[in-house]
This record gives C-alpha cells, sequence and structure tokens, in this order.
C-alpha cells in the first residue's frame, strides 16, 4: 500500500531516503500545478512536470485519486496554518481581513474550484476540514465582536468569496496575483460595516448544505 505520510524535507536526509523525499516534493508541486491548468490531465503528465519516473510516482501513489486527495489537503492544512495564525492577532477585524488576503496569495481554494468531488475525502480531510470550518466561524465571530464587519456576513460567505477571487487566473502569475488582491479589496470594502454608503447585502447567503454538495463523489 502506498505511504502517503508528509516527508520530511529532503535536503537533510541522507542517500535513497532524501532522494525520495525530494521526489514526493516534486511530484505534490507539479501535481498541483498540472491538475489546475487541467484536472484529466493523465499522472503521467505530472511525473514529466516532476521530472522523475513514473514508477517513483506509483511508488508513492497508488493513483490519480490518491494524489488528488494529497494536493488538497495539503491546500486543506494550509488554509488551517494561516486561519491559526490570524488568529493570534488581537484585532479581530486585521485578523479576519489579513486571513483572507493570505488565503488569497497561497491560491489554496483553486484547488477546490477545480478539484471539488473528483475524489473520496479520507476521514482525517473530514476532521481538517470541520476544524477549518471553527476557525473561519471563529475569525468571523472576532470581526463581528470588532463592529467592523457587517451583519449578515457568515462563515459561509467566507468560502465563496476565497473561491471566487480563485477563479480570476491569467496567464501572467503576477497579473493573477494583482488582480486577485484587487477583487478582494472590493469584497472587504464592501462588508466593511464602517464603509460609506454600506447597505445590506442581497439575498441569503450560502449554507453549509449548499457548499458540502460539491465535495460528494461524482459518478
Amino acid at each position: 500500500m502506498p505511504n502517503h505520510t508528509a516527508s520530511p524535507s529532503g535536503p537533510g536526509l541522507p542517500g535513497r531516503r532524501g532522494q525520495a523525499a525530494r521526489n514526493d516534493e516534486a511530484i505534490v508541486a507539479a501535481a498541483r500545478e498540472v491538475f489546475l491548468a487541467d484536472p484529466k490531465a493523465p499522472v503521467s503528465a505530472v511525473a514529466a512536470r516532476a521530472g522523475v519516473g513514473i514508477s517513483a510516482l506509483y511508488r508513492r501513489y497508488g493513483g490519480k485519486e490518491d494524489l488528488l486527495r494529497q494536493v488538497c489537503h495539503d491546500g486543506l492544512r494550509r488554509y488551517i496554518a494561516e486561519a491559526e495564525a490570524a488568529l493570534e492577532h488581537a484585532d479581530g477585524w486585521a485578523a479576519f481581513t489579513g486571513f483572507l488576503a493570505a488565503v488569497v496569495d497561497a491560491d489554496v481554494h483553486s484547488l477546490t474550484v477545480h478539484l471539488a468531488g473528483s475524489f473520496t475525502p479520507t476521514e482525517e480531510m473530514g476532521a481538517d476540514a470541520a476544524r477549518s470550518g471553527e476557525l473561519t466561524a471563529e475569525l468571523v465571530a472576532r470581526a463581528r465582536e470588532s463592529g467592523r464587519l457587517r451583519a449578515g456576513f457568515t462563515a459561509e460567505d467566507v468560502t465563496l468569496v476565497l473561491e471566487g477571487c480563485a477563479a480570476v487566473r491569467f496567464p501572467d502569475p503576477g497579473r493573477t496575483r494583482a488582480l486577485r488582491r484587487r477583487y478582494l479589496a472590493l469584497v472587504v470594502r464592501g462588508v466593511d460595516a464602517g464603509a460609506e454608503g454600506a447597505a445590506d447585502l442581497p439575498g441569503p447567503p450560502a449554507t453549509a448544505e449548499e457548499l458540502g454538495w460539491r465535495w460528494s463523489r461524482r459518478l
């Protein structure tokens, strides 16, 4: 059975262990690039991008679904890390807006937009997803307590705001980053209760059930 436990950093490991760790890091990075560009791409394209043989890839991952799951779980862990770091900030509004900016810059939600429903999540992923939801709710609650977050904005709204920013993608990575920051700034301005001319948000927010269906396995 393939071993999917995250490898320690390769450069400090000797011999074959170090090479295996470096190969794994290269495979995951290549998988992210390849599958964001084309979710239907074969694993051979990932091996070619990573510069490793297909046998090296299959020693770590049983197939494409395993690789998709690993890439998405890495993104989920990054989201949790950014949320935990943001919650250390004393100012609830600064914590919330700083978190949004960090996640958009990390491009975490491109994985959700492109790969949702393409694999079966593990129990560990389910637990991490629940943790991410708790952290998001806490960030939203603290932003609301600060008096800056307008009424009606929910933790579920955060998901679609981040996915909307991730949908902005251009051939030039620098331009993509700049435009994502621009539209995130517009959203933040829109949910700032202190902004001039603030009005009620149209329609009810998305529900957790509406967001969850996208992760059900596609037949």
